[in-house]
């Protein structure tokens, strides 16, 4: 049977989408393979269609809990009930439920974390797979080094006859494409690499000469535009002022980050995807794996860290193919908060000696976190590089790594500085070409925002938003 046949048959598509059958064909034929396609390109069709061809189980790496549950929720909505996310929302029994049986699924969700405990990994050894995917690959250079160390570990997991690995990533350069072939031990995969351009996604940039003139920009724009919108802040403080002030204006919003309880963000995650929230106000916790078509304006309130995280996360931006726009916002001096938590998160020297210090000492660097020496994240990196290299090395590694950090800020600031084309440079930052440009591409070429964003109604300044807490109240209550 024709893979067209077998697409309309499984999925009810009459065709498939640039990239998509290109990938299936080299995995059904064994070979490892590296898929970059644009957010809202159906990357997940490219490992479920060969497992229904294969009829065996197919296992997913995936960076966050909240996206593999996704995953899993949305393929049970569609009829797919073998489908299981093997993570820590399960409970000792469930987990040892889903270990026992998990022969009989056909889609295996699992952490990097999980995946490298022995029991898991030995588990996974005895089952017949059809293929391994990596999602969100691009997290093995830019996360893995600094913030999931078990991302890295993936290649030292997978044993030597292992089946076809499928790494997939909306946006990489060619550094990253390096990592991953590298960190995954891909024997010459084929790469079906797609433009990164998304012509229906529109440019804008607005430079302020204060913060307190930004903000008054911000909260002016939301209150006359429609939404559904994402307002990207780089912290959570940030992220609940700003989301304070909108709901103050009477506009349906909401903060989301990682520091409210995991039943809150589902919550709101759930509200934004339904249309019952206009806004979301997030730091970069949220979106990855959010699936709302309709997201019609991205705005950065403070510029991102780096060029990759601007365009994965402008990428949750019209992904129903009609117009969006993505406006960037910049201050004097943004950079330098940039730069301050671009190192925050990376064990400093004091830190590493300590780290050597405990260990001569026979004490578990453990220990660190426990007595709020080094933050969670700080620790997990610095204990995974320390098990590898010699306390200076591991000193010399960290300062290359700070300093890369410091050039992709600078990457990003020239963009945001440049008079030249927006779209030309994202484009060329990932070593492509730009083939045309569309009307209205981006502040410099010009942009006339009320070609793509409509007034706000007074309808939507009428929604309430509500917590999940209330909201549970009234539908128990039967107060709707």
């Amino acid at each position: 049977m024709q893979l067209e046949q077998l697409l309309q048959k499984h999925f009810g598509y009459p065709s498939f989408r640039p990239g998509q059958k290109e990938v299936i064909e080299q995995l059904l034929n064994g070979r490892d393979t590296i898929a970059l396609l644009p957010t809202g390109m159906g990357k997940s069709l490219c490992y479920q269609l060969p497992a229904y061809i294969l009829n065996k189980p197919v296992l997913i790496i995936s960076p966050l809990l909240s996206l593999m549950q996704d995953q899993v929720d949305q393929m049970k909505q569609f009829g797919e009930k073998r489908a299981v996310a093997l993570n820590s929302f399960l409970n000792r029994q469930q987990k040892q439920h889903v270990m026992n049986s998990l022969h009989n699924f056909r889609f295996i969700f699992i952490s990097p974390e999980m995946l490298v405990q022995p029991q898991v990994k030995n588990r996974l050894n005895q089952l017949e797979l059809a293929l391994i995917v990596v999602d969100e690959a691009h997290c093995i250079s830019q996360w893995g080094f600094d913030f999931r160390p078990d991302y890295l570990k993936i290649g030292d997991v997978l044993k030597e006859n292992r089946p076809p690995v499928l790494a997939l990533s909306a946006t990489a350069t060619e550094k990253v494409l390096e990592d991953i072939r590298r960190f995954l031990k891909m024997k010459e995969p084929f790469e079906y690499i797609h433009s990164v351009d998304r012509p229906n996604i529109r440019y804008g940039k607005k430079i302020f000469p204060s913060k307190e003139e930004k903000t008054q920009w911000l909260l002016n724009h939301v209150s006359h535009t429609q939404g559904p919108g994402i307002i990207y802040t780089r912290s959570r403080k940030r992220t609940d002022e700003i989301a304070s002030l909108l709901l103050e204006l009477g506009l349906s919003a909401s903060s989301y980050h990682g520091g409210k309880d995991a039943e809150d963000r589902q919550f709101i995650q759930q509200q934004f995807i339904e249309g019952a929230l206009d806004w979301i106000v997030a730091t970069n916790a949220f979106g990855m794996g959010v699936h709302k078509a309709d997201v019609r304006q991205i705005i950065h309130d403070t510029m991102p860290s780096n060029v990759a995280d601007y365009m994965q996360e402008v990428g949750r931006a019209g992904r129903d193919g009609k117009d969006a726009v993505a406006i960037l916002l910049y201050s004097d001096g943004d950079e330098e908060v940039v730069r301050f938590i671009a190192g925050e998160d990376l064990p400093n020297e004091a830190q590493m000696e300590l780290y050597d210090e405990y260990v001569r000492r026979n004490i578990h660097p453990k220990e660190m976190m426990h007595n709020g020496l080094i933050s969670e994240t700080s620790f997990r990196v610095l204990h995974y590089w320390m098990g590898l290299y010699p306390k200076e090395q591991v000193k010399s590694i960290f300062r290359q790594m700070v300093m890369e950090k410091y050039r992709s800020i600078n990457d990003m600031l020239s963009i945001i500085k440049s008079e030249g084309c927006i779209r030309e440079q994202l484009v060329h930052y990932f070593g492509q070409k730009l083939e045309r440009k569309p009307e209205h591409c981006c502040e410099h070429c010009g942009i006339d925002y009320g070609e793509f964003l409509l007034p706000r109604t007074e309808t939507h300044l009428k929604k309430k938003t509500f917590t999940w807490q209330i909201r549970l109240r009234q539908i128990l209550l039967g107060t709707d």
